[in-house]
C-alpha cells in the first residue's frame, strides 16, 4: 500500500447534496457530487449544524480503497470536533476497489501514472471544500492515510493555500524535492516506526527535503506500528508489514488534535 497526490487546476464544483442520517448528536452528512473535467466525482461531507457560522475545515483524503466506510468515518470524527470535513473523491465516480489487487492498480493508475490527473482530482476537493459557505477559508487543513498521506504531502508541495497536513502512515517519497519550497502548510508526519513500505532512505530523504525547503514540518514515529496502523480492518498481524495498532492510532489521533489546535488558532 502506498499512495501519492497533490493539487493541481481548479474544476467547477457543483452540488448534489443527498442528505443522511447523522451518527450521533447534530452532525449532517452529505453526499456530494462534483467535477474535475468531464469526471463525476463523488465525496462525503460532514459538519456539526448547530454551529453558526464560518469555522475551519479539513479536507480528508482517502487510502487506496477509495471513499469507504473508513474514511466516511473518518470525517464524521472530524465534523463531532466542530470542524467542517470533506472526504474527496481521487478515482472517480465513487469507487471503492473491492480487493488488495484492485486497490493497488487504482492507486497505481495515480501514484505511478498520471500525476497532472492526479494534482487535479486533489485540487477539485479542495476547491469543493473552499466553496462551501461555512468554512474559513484561512483556516484550511488536510488529512489523508496511506494513499491520502502521501496525497496531502505532495497537495502541500503544489503550494495549496493550507494552513497544515497530516500524513497518516503516508509514503514521504516524491520524484521533486525541490517542490517543498512551494510549502506554504504547516507539516505533520504521523509515521509507524516499523512500516516496511516507507524504508529508513525515505525517512531520511523526506527530513533533509524539508530542512533544505525550511519547512515548519514534525514527525512522530510510534514503536512498533507498522503500515496502516490506524485502520481496525488492516488485521492484527505486524509481521505482515500491514496491521492495527490501538496505541498508535490513538496517539496519532490525539496529535492530529493538539496540531490544529496550533494551526488553527
Amino acid at each position: 500500500m502506498n499512495k501519492i497526490l497533490i493539487m493541481g487546476i481548479f474544476c467547477a464544483a457543483a452540488y448534489t447534496l443527498t442528505s443522511a442520517a447523522p451518527l450521533w448528536g447534530a452532525i449532517r452528512t452529505e453526499v456530494v457530487t462534483y467535477k474535475q473535467g468531464d469526471a463525476k466525482l463523488v465525496g462525503y461531507l460532514a459538519y456539526d449544524e448547530t454551529i453558526k457560522g464560518p469555522r475551519p475545515a479539513v479536507l480528508v483524503i482517502h487510502e487506496w480503497w477509495g471513499v469507504n466506510d473508513y474514511v466516511k468515518r473518518r470525517a464524521d470524527q472530524l465534523a463531532s470536533l466542530g470542524y467542517i470535513a470533506f472526504a474527496a473523491d481521487i478515482y472517480g465516480n465513487g469507487t471503492v476497489a473491492g480487493d488488495p489487487q484492485e486497490a493497488g492498480a487504482f492507486a497505481g493508475k495515480f501514484r505511478n501514472g498520471d500525476r497532472k490527473l492526479l494534482r487535479e482530482r486533489a485540487n477539485a476537493g479542495l476547491q469543493v471544500l473552499m466553496n462551501h459557505p461555512l468554512v474559513d477559508k484561512q483556516r484550511i487543513a488536510a488529512i489523508g492515510y496511506c494513499f491520502g498521506g502521501t496525497t496531502v504531502l505532495e497537495l502541500a508541495r503544489s503550494g495549496a493555500p493550507l494552513a497544515g497536513v497530516v500524513s497518516f502512515h503516508g509514503g514521504l517519497d516524491t520524484p521533486d524535492p525541490a517542490d517543498a519550497q512551494n510549502i506554504k502548510a504547516r507539516v505533520l508526519v504521523l509515521h509507524g516506526a516499523d512500516d516496511p513500505n516507507v524504508p529508513a532512505a525515505h525517512v531520511a530523504a523526506f527530513a533533509e527535503e524539508m530542512r533544505t525547503a525550511k519547512v515548519d514540518w514534525q514527525m512522530i514515529a510510534y514503536g512498533g506500528a507498522v503500515h496502516s496502523f490506524s485502520n481496525p480492518a488492516s488485521g492484527s498481524d505486524p509481521s505482515k508489514g500491514v496491521a492495527y495498532n490501538e496505541k498508535a492510532d490513538k496517539r496519532s489521533w490525539e496529535h492530529m488534535k493538539v496540531f490544529f489546535a496550533e494551526i488553527f488558532r
